[in-house]
Order: C-alpha cells, then sequence, then structure tokens
C-alpha cells in the first residue's frame, strides 16, 4: 500500500511541475515602418519525455511578446486626427484664400477630393507598397486591402520591444500620403481639369510617393537589430534611402520636396495662367490664408511629434521644435520683407511659417532647440528668396509658389538636417540600435547622406511628374479652355459659386 501512496505522489508531483505550454508570439516587428502581424493561435505541443520535465521547468520563460501600451495608441490616434486637420479644412482655407475669389470653390474641391481619394488609393494598396518588405524601392502587395491586419497586429516604433497598433499607423501614414498629393494643386491652381487632377494624384501616388516613403521610411524595425550580423542583414531589406543613412524625421523629402517637384513640372506643362504677369492675381482672402496657415501650424504638431510613434521624450523634442522653428521662420520672413518693401505683411508671416514648418519637418526629431532656431531663421530670409528671385529665374506660374515654399524649404531643411543632428551642436546624433546607445557622428558623411536623399527624390519626382502629366494630358488635356479660365473654375468646372453676392 505504502508503494501504491509513494507512486501516485511521484505521479502528482511530476504533473504539477510541468510547464503550460504557452501559444508561440513571433518578435515584433519593426519599424518606422515595417508592421507585425498579430500572433497566431496557440498550437498542441507534443507531449515531453519525462525526463525532460525537469530541465524544461528550470529554464528560463521565453519572453512575452510586447503590448501596445494606450498612452501611445492614443498620441498617434490623435496625431493621424491633427495631420487630418492639417489637409481639411488647414491646407484648403490656405491655398483658397490665396486665389482669385472665382476660383475658390475649385481649390476647395481639389483639395478635399485629392484627400479622399488617395485614402481610399492608401487603404486598397498604397500601405502595402510603402511598408511591406519587397526591393530597396517597392514593398509588395501582401496587404492589399489591408489584408491580415487586425486590432491585435502591432508595429514597431523606434524603441525596442515597444509598439502600437498597427492600425493607428496606417491611419497615420495615410494621412501623410493625402496631404502631400493635395499640396501639389497649389502649383497649377486656377486652370486645371479637375477630371485631369484626379488621374494625375493616382499615377504620381503609385509610382511617386509610395517609393519614396519605401525608399526613405522602410526597414527591419529596431527589434531586429541583435547584433553587427543581425544588423546587416535586416539592412539589407530596408528601403534604398534608409540603406544610404538619409534621415527624414517626418517627411522633408518623402512630403515636401516630393510634391514640389511634381508642382513645378506641372506649373511648367500646364502653362502660366490667362494673363499671368499683366492682371491683378492678388489674394482675395488673406483671413482665409491666415485661419488655414494657423491650422497647418496646429495640425503640424501631429504630423512631426506624432513620427516619434510613441509619447516619448523624442515626440517632445519633436513638438517643442516644431514651435520654435515656426515661430523663428514666421518672423525671418516677416522682418525681411519689412526690410525689403518697407512694410511688413500678413501673406508674408504666414508664408514664413510654413516655411518654417517645411523646414523643420525632417530634422524634427534629430536637432536641438537651437539648431530648430537657426534652421527656422535661416527658412524664412531663404524661402523669401525662394518666392521672387528664384520664382523669377525658373519663368514657371508657381500659382501659390509650391516650390518656393515647400521645394525650398524641404531642401534646406533636409540638408541641414545633417548638420544639426550632430551632438556637437545640441543634436541627438544617431542611434546604434546594436550597442543600444548614440553611435559616432560624422558630420560630412550624414550631409552626403543627405543629399543622396534630396537628389533621389528630384530625380525620382521629377521624371514620374513628368511622365504622368504627359499621359494625362495625351488623353484628357491638362488644362480649361481660356474662356472657362476666365469665367473661374468655380461655375465652370463645378457649376457652384463660393460666394454669392
Amino acid at each position: 500500500m505504502r508503494r501504491i501512496f509513494a507512486m501516485l505522489a511521484l505521479l502528482g508531483a511530476v504533473t504539477l511541475g510541468a510547464p503550460s505550454w504557452a501559444e508561440e508570439k513571433p518578435a515584433a516587428a519593426p519599424v518606422a515602418a515595417a508592421t507585425a502581424e498579430a500572433p497566431a493561435a496557440a498550437v498542441a505541443a507534443p507531449v515531453a519525455p519525462v525526463a525532460a520535465v525537469a530541465a524544461e521547468a528550470a529554464a528560463p520563460a521565453a519572453a512575452p511578446a510586447p503590448v501596445p501600451n494606450k498612452g501611445d495608441n492614443a498620441w498617434i490616434m490623435i496625431c493621424a486626427a491633427l495631420v487630418i486637420l492639417m489637409s481639411i479644412p488647414g491646407l484648403a482655407l490656405f491655398y483658397g484664400g490665396l486665389v482669385r475669389s472665382k476660383n475658390m470653390l475649385s481649390v476647395l474641391m481639389q483639395v478635399f477630393v485629392t484627400f479622399s481619394l488617395i485614402t481610399l488609393l492608401w487603404v486598397i494598396y498604397g500601405y502595402s507598397i510603402a511598408f511591406t518588405e519587397g526591393s530597396a524601392f517597392f514593398g509588395t502587395l501582401d496587404k492589399l486591402f489591408l489584408k491580415g491586419i487586425t486590432p491585435d497586429s502591432v508595429g514597431a516604433t523606434f524603441s525596442k520591444g515597444v509598439v502600437i497598433s498597427e492600425f493607428i499607423f496606417v491611419v497615420f501614414q495615410g494621412a501623410f500620403a493625402a496631404i502631400t498629393c493635395a499640396l501639389i494643386v497649389g502649383a497649377f491652381a486656377e486652370r486645371a481639369k479637375f477630371s485631369a487632377i484626379l488621374v494625375f494624384m493616382v499615377i504620381w501616388f503609385t509610382f511617386a510617393y509610395l517609393p519614396m516613403a519605401h525608399m526613405v521610411w522602410y526597414w527591419a524595425g529596431p527589434d531586429a537589430y541583435t547584433d553587427a550580423a543581425a544588423a546587416e542583414a535586416a539592412g539589407k531589406t530596408a528601403g534604398f534611402l534608409f540603406q544610404k543613412g538619409a534621415l527624414d524625421f517626418a517627411g522633408g523629402t518623402v512630403v515636401h520636396i516630393n510634391a514640389a517637384m511634381a508642382g513645378l513640372v506641372g506649373a511648367y506643362l500646364i502653362g502660366k495662367r490667362v494673363g499671368y504677369g499683366r492682371e491683378s492675381m492678388a489674394p482675395h482672402s488673406l483671413t482665409f490664408t491666415m485661419i488655414g496657415a494657423s491650422l497647418l501650424w496646429f495640425g503640424w504638431f501631429g504630423f512631426n511629434a506624432g513620427s516619434a510613434l510613441e509619447a516619448s521624450g523624442g515626440s517632445a523634442l519633436a513638438m517643442v521644435n516644431t514651435w520654435v522653428a515656426t515661430a523663428s521662420a514666421a518672423l525671418s520672413w516677416m522682418f525681411a520683407e519689412w526690410m525689403i518693401k518697407g512694410k511688413p505683411s500678413m501673406l508674408g508671416a504666414a508664408s514664413g511659417a510654413v516655411a518654417g514648418l517645411v523646414a523643420i519637418t525632417p530634422a524634427a526629431g534629430f536637432v536641438g532647440v537651437v539648431g530648430a532656431i537657426v534652421l527656422g531663421l535661416l527658412a524664412g530670409v531663404v524661402c523669401l528668396w525662394g518666392v521672387n528671385g528664384l520664382k523669377r529665374l525658373l519663368g514657371a506660374d508657381d500659382s501659390l509658389d509650391v516650390f518656393g515654399v515647400h521645394g525650398v524649404g524641404g531642401i534646406l531643411g533636409a540638408i541641414l538636417t545633417g548638420v544639426f543632428a550632430s551632438p556637437s551642436l545640441g543634436g541627438t546624433g544617431v542611434y546604434d540600435y546594436v550597442a543600444n546607445a548614440v553611435g559616432e557622428y560624422d558630420m560630412a558623411a550624414q550631409v552626403i547622406s543627405q543629399l543622396w536623399g534630396v537628389g533621389t527624390v528630384i530625380v525620382w519626382s521629377g521624371l514620374v511628374s513628368f511622365v504622368a502629366y504627359k499621359l494625362v494630358d495625351m488623353f484628357i488635356g491638362l488644362r480649361v479652355p481660356a474662356e472657362e479660365e476666365r469665367e473661374g473654375l468655380d461655375i465652370t468646372s463645378h457649376g457652384e459659386s463660393a460666394y454669392h453676392q
């Protein structure tokens, strides 16, 4: 009898001491870019031999998969909404106030519908091409219609072991894509066919925006960088410009220079407005322009601070830099204009603010506060030259100075990011995820990497834009007839009017 009790006790000890079989969870995948799927359902494990049980019980448990922090999720949700506010109504009102009253509604319509169109395309195929692992230039079609993404899917941030819900990342980046395309319409405002604009946007979004987003922002994420060999392997899966070391915190190349090149090419190919240089084409409502600029500034906190992908100190740095760089640029543009023309203008202050926002975008999370102030001061003066001296040199009718502000400001900010990101100048430097520390900073090498980014987007966007405009002109025609342009696009293109007097 004692032997029976002893055997039962031994059996009970073995049974109670055996480990429970948890589901296998993959490591969080990556990103400022790449994303990971939710863990698959648990698979029943085979029974372990009795001799192995003690060893299994003694082994340390596998680290649980990272779970999104509600604070990070909430912050990026808010930031995504702020970026949407930048487009509608922020950019729409900013642009609308700058055109003549007969074209106010047409500009509002172009921005509003472009935003809606790109949102849909982003969900259908845009996100998949931009943020899945493929080549150095394009992702894959594995996530068409957001296939496989669930409420449990996560994407990594810039900190090891920290993730956010993938759906939030989808919305945040989709808002970026939408406003980038909407920026372009300012370059050929008051004369382009509405149908031509929509077809052009589909082509340009697909072959210019998505590749640039993939080239700059796609990488395997911090958790993939465990040692030198793993880092080398992960680096080979990143986008072309990420591999080149180009820094673009929130879109200096992807958003601003990209859109500016498309706008400049369009201004050349569509031609100048009827009466350009002979008739007054002054803004019809600087009140709307000021409101639009203010909404852009407000929404830009989400644009830049949200690009940290966490509610963190890095996000706070980007927010402060966005605040002070914009204020600095508004003042520097206004004072420079005051000295040149004898009077400060509301248009100058608002334009300067946008110039500062553009210039700080690629640098927001990499430079110190003093660097941000210097960037803003330079942006105001340089972009003032961009919309006056450079515009005359280029000879294009860039209606709302898309290239003069977004192109010039984006180029300035992208290049100087390589300078002011240096820790010796108060910047954050570049983080080494293998050493888990800030690495040594080579300013000259970083500036060269920044030039790679600027040069690539100028060439890529310029070529895609040229081909896209030519195709649209061939099948639809780019420009409205002269008599419709004179009457105004509100009535002739949309059968409505912004004002009834």
